[in-house]
């Protein structure tokens, strides 16, 4: 029932499911559904009660007295969860968090679950904007002195061979540190010396060797405290004297297109860049991305 990575496969979670009471307490264990729900009027914890009459097939109510009277407030089990706001049922929830995470076409889940279109695109950016907020507060500066990093920009939205409807496109700024594979990739508003030297001072330690193509904008890097590298992309793409290359840059670059596809809006091109790097962490680290996911929106108020 684990795939190669150690994750879950669907006959897991499909033989979980099959049991209401089994997949809430499963639920409940891995913190998805909490155990204790304070109650909003006596500030007391609610205690599960089983109710037929729902769909969940529990709530949590109070049962405590105050001043003299009975509070009796109750909650769907879902409130106060990363379930909440969702009409959909558990397992559907889970059934389809679990396709958008291993990346499954969207057709493809509309077809095998019969969820609507909207259904699977809101929660598709749902899922994204998890996966966005978690990479942005645990982001921090890579390289240093004895580190090198390649930079390089690349423009994501153009028409492939002219063809199709026109495309403003979305310029990104990308490092990619040797050896640890560490990335950063960041949307920039324009192109000039001070905006992508600003990115750079901003994600990248002072000390490192830095490998960029030979470009004016990269022209005060010496003078931030980094040690200033190119290359001559018209001439060869590793020098054959210094040996200065950004092949892994290069390299990433069509990673992240491959894995982006088709999709082509400036907003979708920011949550899909999360995904991306929520997907490589995840490689990075060894760990199934569907149970990583789940540990962090285990782990986030």
């Amino acid at each position: 029932m684990l795939r190669e990575d150690g994750g879950p496969n669907k006959i897991f979670l499909t033989f979980l499911f099959c049991d209401e009471a089994m997949a809430i307490q499963f639920l409940k264990d891995v913190n998805l559904l909490r155990s204790k729900v304070q109650c909003n009027t006596c500030g007391r914890d609610r205690v599960w009660s089983a109710d037929p009459n729902i769909r969940e097939g529990f709530h949590v109510r109070c049962r405590r007295k105050v001043g003299g009277s009975k509070c009796s407030e109750s909650r769907s089990i879902k409130h106060c969860s990363w379930f909440h706001r969702s009409n959909l049922t558990f397992q559907e929830i889970i059934f389809l968090t679990y396709d958008i995470v291993r990346r499954e076409l969207a057709h493809n889940i509309q077809n095998e679950h019969r969820f609507g279109k909207h259904t699977v695109t809101d929660w598709g950016t749902f899922c994204r904007e998890t996966m966005l907020v978690f990479m942005e507060g645990c982001s921090e500066k890579i390289g240093g002195p004895n580190k090198t990093i390649e930079i390089d920009e690349s423009k994501f939205g153009r028409r492939k061979y002219h063809r199709g409807h026109p495309v403003k496109g979305q310029w990104v700024l990308g490092g990619v540190e040797r050896g640890s594979g560490t990335t950063f990739l960041v949307f920039v508003p324009d192109r000039t010396a001070d905006t992508l030297t600003d990115i750079i001072h901003a994600w990248i330690e002072p000390g490192t060797t830095v490998v960029s193509v030979c470009s004016g904008v990269y022209r005060d890097l010496d003078s931030l405290g980094f040690t200033h590298r190119t290359v001559n992309h018209s001439i060869h793409f590793v020098d054959p004297h210094t040996g200065n290359h950004t092949n892994t840059i290069q390299s990433t670059w069509r990673s992240v297109k491959v894995f982006l596809g088709q999709n082509n809006g400036v907003e979708d091109y920011y949550y899909h860049l999360a995904h991306y790097m929520f997907a490589a962490m995840c490689k990075a680290l060894r760990v199934p991305p569907f149970l990583q996911f789940f540990h962090l929106v285990a782990n986030t108020d």
